[in-house]
């Protein structure tokens, strides 16, 4: 197994894995997004516009990467105000923002860090329409917001966009992903969930030959959704989860009354889970998936709370190993949805835990199938989301009935040993290794044997919550 070392291996550029539905770099080295959602006007990277504080940014982008994160999610202008469009007027790049997206691209190679990038801040474009440079009211190529995906001056002015982009940042192997457009929707497409594919039918073929065209190889694509409205338009699902120009599947993880408002820590991450099986499924053994957005959102913009830090970094831990162990490729990427809009120092030392676990894994070759549904605990006050192939699984065991009243989980101290039964595995004698998720601390138990199609492995007491992997002799 071959894993990266982020603080020192030069930057290559991603492919995703030959027959399996991970990632790899272009030297062959394992390669999981771990990651979250910035702007350019966030606290941690707004000191580079205008380069106030250049030794800042890259101060923190290392110490991103020195507590295991990856990648970071980011949109090429964020409209919530007017001082940082890409554009103004259409099609006349500003220059302060190209110069702060030099920079940056610089400071990403240098701590070994990429992104993933979008072209527009859709949620403030839309709310904010009639200030924004597109607008044809300010001179700009599209008459309604309503008509994003469908008007041909809208798209010529978004081919513009992702050529003026691509030709000056798209060989910076910091860059995982075009993710070509941020949660595509019916209404950006005159409310037809039908207008999401010919778009996509357009938009991506023209990107990767004119990245050819320029350099002969192209980056990698995806298009993210808004969760909620693949159960409001089941037919949008083909164009996200399969369509064939697409390198990756992408969703947004806002399901109503758990993950966008927590009561408790656990029901969230369980609900990620459920969402995460049918992504999984949805895309297919061979295309990666994962959820490059999610978040307390309804609590901090619609109630104006922002949540307690020692439950949001339970809430958010706990939705990380959800996501991992339900075939998602890394933990998640988190809105902050905070006041400041970070995420907490737990919230690292989190991730760096789940960077710890990824070389218990051999994911170039893992050909995961989601089995939550067919896991046994004989612990029945647990709940488990795992997948596994033939030869490797991994699962996440938690507990349910230890609640405290405000939502954080109490423990169990007295818990029994549990016994865990995974499906599916080949004969044969397997490694286990239990991970301690609060404490980033991995324990090896005694070899097993599968036999029969099923692998039974004592896993010891669960406290709280338990990460194990299992990988064959």
């Amino acid at each position: 197994m071959s894993v990266q070392n982020q603080a020192s291996a030069p930057l290559t550029r991603i492919h995703v894995a030959p027959g399996a539905p991970y990632f790899v770099t272009e030297a062959g080295a394992t390669w999981t997004p771990i990651g979250h959602n910035d702007a350019v006007t966030w606290p941690e990277l707004a000191p580079l516009f205008r380069r106030r504080d250049m030794a800042a940014v890259e101060q923190h982008l290392v110490w991103l990467r020195d507590h295991g994160v990856t990648c970071i999610r980011l949109m090429l202008e964020y409209c919530h105000g007017e001082h940082r469009y890409l554009e103004r007027p259409a099609g006349k790049f500003v220059g302060h923002m190209v110069q702060f997206w030099d920079d940056l691209f610089v400071l990403l190679e240098r701590a070994g860090m990429r992104v993933l990038l979008t072209p527009y801040d859709t949620f403030f474009m839309w709310i904010r329409w009639r200030h924004h440079p597109y607008n044809r009211a300010n001179g700009g190529p599209c008459a309604s917001r309503r008509a994003w995906l469908t008007d041909p001056e809208m798209r010529a002015a978004i081919k513009t966009r992702l050529a003026f982009a691509s030709d000056r940042w798209g060989a910076s192997p910091a860059l995982f992903a075009w993710d070509i457009w941020n949660e595509i929707h019916p209404a950006h497409g005159g409310n037809d969930p039908a207008s999401a594919t010919p778009f996509i039918d357009d938009i991506a073929p023209w990107l990767r030959e004119h990245e050819i065209a320029q350099r002969g190889w192209a980056n990698l694509q995806t298009v993210s959704v808004f969760g909620p409205e693949l159960i409001n338009h089941p037919m949008m699902a083909e164009a996200i989860f399969r369509h064939p120009a697409l390198d990756f599947a992408n969703t947004h993880l806002y399901e109503k009354g758990t993950i966008d408002a927590p009561r408790d820590t656990v029901a969230p991450a369980l609900a990620v889970a459920r969402l995460m099986r049918t992504a999984v499924a949805e895309a297919g053994r061979a295309r990666p998936v994962f959820d490059s957005e999610h978040g307390p959102i309804h609590s901090f913009k619609d109630k104006k709370r922002t949540l307690s830090e020692a439950f949001d970094d339970e809430y958010f831990r706990h939705i990380q190993w959800a996501h991992l162990a339900s075939g998602g490729s890394g933990g998640g990427m988190r809105w902050p949805n905070r006041h400041p809009h970070v995420l907490t120092a737990g919230m690292r030392v989190a991730q760096r835990g789940l960077a710890a676990f990824l070389p218990l894994i051999d994911w170039d070759t893992f050909q995961r199938r989601n089995v939550s549904d067919e896991l046994h605990c004989d612990d029945p006050g647990v709940a488990t989301v795992g997948c596994g192939d033939a030869r490797q699984a991994i699962a996440w065991v938690v507990r349910t009935d230890r609640l405290a009243r405000d939502g954080t989980m109490l423990g169990a101290d007295a818990a029994a040993p549990a016994m865990l039964d995974v499906p599916g595995l080949a004969d044969g004698d397997y490694a286990i290794t239990v991970f301690d998720t609060r404490a980033a601390r991995a324990t090896a138990l005694p070899d097993v044997t599968s036999s029969g199609g099923v692998l039974r492995a004592a896993i010891g007491p669960v406290v709280r919550d338990l990460a194990i992997a299992i990988v064959s002799r």
